[in-house]
C-alpha cells in the first residue's frame, strides 16, 4: 500500500495539468481550482471547516470528480473540462504510461534561476501559452511531493497503485466506450492490446484478474489519508469530549482488513475511546503503545505529553494522589524541553483540580508551584498572552469570573472578565469556549435572581453552540435548564428535557454517570416533596456514591440529606450533618453560596426545632453576607428565616413588611418552593396581627381575609412542586381560619380535601413501589 499516492490524487494530477496548458477557461478557474484546493490542502480547525470535513470523505470518488467537472466549459468548444480528464486518464493506458505521466510532472513546474539560464544558453524558449506553477505554491508543493512520493514507491507498490488506478478509473469505462467505439474491454491496458490478449487469458487473469472485483473506494486510501482521518478523529474527540463514531470505527477496520499500513496514532484514537468509555486498563495500555511508539520515534521531546495523558487519566478514575505525582513530572519535563504549550495547560490543569480537589494539594500549595488563587490566575493569563493561547486565556478569564463569585466578589468584576474573554471568544473564533462562557452568563443572572435571563442563556448556547461546544457542556446546561424546571414546578417537561439527550453522549462513562446523578437528584427532590422518605433515602444512598466521583454535585446531596432529616424531624442528625459541612467548608476556602445556604439550613432548623430565635444571629449574618455577595435568591430565604424569628417574638408587623418588600424579587426568582414559603410566613405574620387586634374588628377580619389569601397562594405553588405535607399545613391553616370565621361548610371541605390529598399520595407512592 502506498504511503502518500492514490488514484483520487492522480486525478488531481491530471486536472492540474490540464489547468497549466491552458484548457481551463476564466470563466472556470475559480470552480476548478477551489475543488483542487478543497482537496489537497488541510481542513483549517475552524466551524464552519470542521462541518465540511464531517461531510466530506477523505477520498475523492471518480463520481465526485465527474460531477464537480462536468459543469465546467473548457477551452476547446464543445467540450467540458470532463471531457478533456476523461481523455487524460485513459490516456494513461500502462504501467509505463504511468511513469511517464509522473516523469513529465516536472514540466508543470517554473524552473529554477540556473535552470532558465541554461536554457537561455541554448536557445529554449518556454511555450507562451503554458501556465507554470511556482515550486512553493499549494500546487507546486503538491505536484513535487508526488513526484517524490512516485521515484521513492517500490516495484511491488507501483503495481498495486497502477491497479488500484485501473479500478478507480473502471466506472468511466461505459462513457469512454461510447465516444471511442473501436475501444475493447481489454483496453484496460494498451500491452494486452498490442498483444491481442484477452482478459480471459490466464496471462491477462494472473495480473488484472482481481483488479475489476477490487473495492475502487478502498483502494483509493492512503497511510497519508488513514493518518490525516485518525489526526481529524483525535482532534474532534479532544475538542468535543465524543468516542468514535460506530461507523468510523466500521470504516477503520475496513481499512486495516485491506491492508492499509496503520499508524501509531491508531493507539492514541483507542486510548481516547477506552477512556471516555470507562475502560481504564485498556486506556492505560493502549496509552502506553502510542508512547512506545513515539519515544521510539521522537525521543524525549514528547515525554511531557504522555506524562499530560496519563495525569489526566488518573484523574479522571479517581486516582488523585498519581495524578498530582505525574502533573509534577509533566510540569518537570515541559519546562526542561521549553514547551511552553504544554507547561500552561499543565498549570491551568493543576489550577482546575485544585479548585475541584483541594484537598489533593496541599503539598503543592506549601511548595508554592501556584501560588494563591490570584497569583495563579495572573500568571496563566500573562503566559497565555505570551504564547498566543487563546484558548487558554479564555478560560483563564472565565475562571477569574468564577473565582469572583465563589468568594463573593464583585459582581462587575465578574462582569468584566466574561466580557472580556467573550470578545476573545468572537475575535479569535475561539467556538467552543462559547458554551462555558454562557453557562457562567446564565449562573450569574441565576445567583442575582433573574431567573428568567438565565434561562434565556441556556436556550442560546443550545440552540447556536452546542454543536460547537465540547458535550460535556451541552450535557450541563440540559441538567441546569432541567434543576430549573424542577423548581418551577415542571416535572414533566424536566423529565422529557433529561430524556431528550443524545444516547451517544451517554456512551461516555463520566456523562452517563453525570446524567444519572442529576436524575436522581431530581427524582429524590421529587419523592421528598410526596412524604416518600423511604425512597427518597435510597436516592441518596445511591447519589452518595455518584458523589465520590461528580464533586459538582456533593454540596446539593448533602443540602438534601439535611432535609431529609428534617422531614423525618431528626433535628439533633440535620444539626450533625450542618456542623460538618461547616467544617470542611472551613478548612477550605469554598464558595461563599454555600456557605450562606448552610446557615439558612441552620437558621431552619432551629425554626423547626421550636427555637426560632437561636438562628436569629445565623440568618442576619447569612443575609448580610448575601447582601454583600448580592446573592438575592438566598438573600430572600434568609430574609424569610429573619422573619420567622420577628414572629417568634410577635414582631409581627415588621416580619410583614420585611417580607412584603422582597415579594416582587422573590417571584422574580421563580423558585416555587421559595415563594410558598415567602406566603406562608406572609400569612403567618398577618395571622399575628389579626390575633393582636380587638376581637371582631374590622381590623381582625381585614388581617385574616389577608392571610387566608397568602395561605391560598401558598397553597398554589406548593401545588405545582406536590409538596404534600406543605399543602396539608396550608389547608389545616385555611380550615382554622374558616373556624374562627364561623364557617364549618368552608372548613369541612377544607378538611375533605386534605384527606383526599393524603388518600392520593398514599395512592400514588403504592403505585409507583409496584412497578419499581
Amino acid at each position: 500500500m502506498s504511503r502518500y499516492l492514490t488514484p483520487s490524487k492522480i486525478g488531481l494530477l491530471a486536472l492540474i495539468s490540464l489547468y497549466t496548458d491552458s484548457f481551463v477557461p476564466t470563466s472556470a478557474s475559480v470552480p476548478v481550482l477551489s475543488f483542487i484546493v478543497s482537496h489537497i490542502l488541510p481542513t483549517q480547525s475552524t466551524f464552519s471547516s470542521e462541518k465540511n470535513a464531517r461531510s466530506q470523505p477523505h477520498t475523492l470518488t471518480i463520481d465526485e470528480l465527474q460531477n464537480d467537472t462536468i459543469k465546467q466549459a473548457s477551452g476547446i468548444p464543445g467540450r467540458t473540462i470532463w471531457d478533456l480528464l476523461l481523455k487524460k486518464l485513459w490516456d494513461i493506458n500502462s504501467l509505463d504510461a504511468l511513469n511517464a505521466f509522473f516523469d513529465n510532472l516536472g514540466l508543470l513546474l517554473a524552473k529554477t534561476r540556473e535552470e532558465q539560464h541554461a536554457d537561455l544558453e541554448e536557445g529554449f524558449t518556454p511555450p507562451a501559452d503554458k501556465i507554470l506553477l511556482s515550486r512553493n505554491s499549494p500546487f507546486g508543493v503538491f505536484v513535487r511531493r508526488a513526484q517524490l512520493e512516485f521515484t521513492r514507491l517500490q516495484f511491488h507498490d507501483g503495481i498495486s497503485l497502477w491497479k488500484s488506478y485501473i479500478a478507480y478509473r473502471e466506472p468511466t469505462m461505459a462513457l469512454w466506450k461510447r465516444r471511442n467505439p473501436d475501444v475493447e474491454r481489454n483496453s484496460i491496458d494498451a500491452n494486452l492490446v498490442s498483444g491481442r490478449i484477452d482478459l480471459s487469458d490466464p496471462l491477462a487473469e494472473i495480473m488484472y484478474g482481481d483488479v475489476l472485483e477490487m473495492d475502487r473506494h478502498g483502494a483509493s486510501v492512503s497511510t497519508d489519508d488513514v493518518e490525516k482521518l485518525l489526526e481529524f478523529q483525535v482532534d474532534q474527540m479532544q475538542k468535543m469530549g465524543s468516542r468514535i463514531p460506530d461507523g468510523m470505527k466500521a470504516a477503520f477496520e475496513e481499512m486495516v482488513a485491506k491492508g492499509v499500513t496503520v499508524p501509531s496514532l491508531s493507539h492514541y484514537v483507542k486510548f481516547l475511546d477506552s477512556w471516555k468509555a470507562g475502560d481504564y486498563p485498556s486506556s492505560f495500555d493502549n496509552l502506553h503503545r502510542y508512547f512506545d511508539y513515539t519515544m521510539h520515534n521522537r525521543d524525549r521531546t514528547f515525554y511531557q505529553y504522555a506524562l499530560l495523558n496519563l495525569a489526566i487519566l488518573q484523574a479522571d478514575f479517581g486516582c488523585y494522589h498519581e495524578a498530582v505525582a505525574a502533573m509534577h513530572e509533566t510540569i518537570s519535563t515541559a519546562r526542561e524541553n521549553k514547551d511552553m504549550a504544554c507547561l500552561n495547560y499543565s498549570l491551568s490543569w493543576l489550577y482546575h483540580f485544585g479548585k475541584a480537589h483541594p484537598e489533593e494539594l496541599g503539598e503543592v500549595q506549601r511548595s508554592g508551584v501556584l501560588g494563591t488563587e490570584k497569583e495563579a490566575l495572573a500568571f496563566l493569563k500573562a503566559k497565555a498572552k505570551e504564547t498566543s493561547m487563546w484558548s487558554l486565556l479564555s478560560t483563564s478569564l472565565l475562571s477569574e469570573a468564577k473565582s469572583a463569585l465563589a468568594s463573593g466578589d464583585s459582581i462587575p468584576a465578574a462582569f468584566e472578565s466574561i466580557i472580556k474573554a467573550s470578545h476573545l471568544n468572537v475575535t479569535k473564533y475561539i467556538t467552543n469556549a462559547m458554551g462555558n462562557q454562557l453557562m457562567m452568563q446564565a449562573s450569574i443572572f441565576g445567583r442575582l435572581g433573574v431567573s428568567c435571563l438565565a434561562w434565556s442563556y441556556n436556550e442560546i448556547f443550545m440552540q447556536c453552540y452546542s454543536e460547537s461546544s465540547p458535550i460535556e457542556d451541552a450535557l450541563h446546561c440540559v441538567c441546569k435548564s432541567a434543576q430549573m424546571l424542577a423548581q418551577r414546578g415542571q416535572y414533566a417537561a424536566a423529565a422529557v428535557l433529561m430524556d431528550e439527550v443524545d444516547v451517544k453522549t451517554l456512551h461516555i462513562l463520566k456523562h452517563q454517570q453525570y446524567w444519572m446523578a442529576h436524575s436522581g437528584i431530581l427524582s429524590l427532590q421529587r419523592k421528598l416533596y410526596h412524604g416518600d422518605l423511604d425512597a427518597a433515602q435510597h436516592f441518596l444512598s445511591q447519589l452518595k456514591t455518584s458523589a465520590k466521583l461528580i464533586q459538582d454535585l456533593f454540596f446539593t446531596t448533602s443540602v438534601l440529606e439535611v432535609h431529609i432529616q428534617i422531614r423525618r424531624q431528626n433535628y439533633t442528625a440535620a444539626m450533625e450533618l450542618l456542623e460538618k459541612q461547616f467544617n470542611k467548608l472551613s478548612d477550605v476556602d469554598g464558595d461563599i453560596f454555600q456557605r450562606i445556604k448552610l446557615m439558612i439550613l441552620k437558621a431552619r432548623v432551629y425554626d423547626k426545632a421550636g427555637v426560632p430565635q437561636k438562628g436569629f444571629s445565623v440568618a442576619l449574618r447569612a443575609a448580610t453576607l448575601a447582601h454583600k455577595a448580592r446573592l438575592l435568591p438566598v438573600l430572600w430565604e434568609a430574609v424569610g428565616a429573619i422573619s420567622r424569628v420577628l414572629i417568634s417574638v410577635r414582631e409581627f408587623s415588621a416580619a410583614a413588611n420585611l417580607l412584603e418588600s422582597v415579594m416582587p424579587q422573590v417571584l422574580e426568582c421563580e423558585d416555587c418552593e421559595l415563594a410558598a414559603n415567602s406566603y406562608s410566613y406572609l400569612a403567618d405574620a398577618h395571622m399575628g396581627m389579626a390575633g393582636d387586634a380587638t376581637p371582631e374588628s374590622s381590623k381582625r377580619k381585614e388581617e385574616m381575609t389577608r392571610a387566608l389569601g397568602y395561605i391560598n397562594r401558598s397553597f398554589d405553588e406548593f401545588s405545582r412542586i406536590e409538596d404534600v405535607k406543605a399543602q396539608c399545613e396550608m389547608l389545616a391553616k385555611k380550615a382554622t381560619i374558616m373556624h374562627l370565621n364561623g364557617d364549618l361548610v368552608l372548613a369541612n371541605d377544607c378538611a375533605a380535601k386534605y384527606l383526599d390529598i393524603l388518600k392520593a399520595s398514599k395512592e400514588n407512592e403504592a403505585f409507583q413501589h409496584e412497578h419499581e
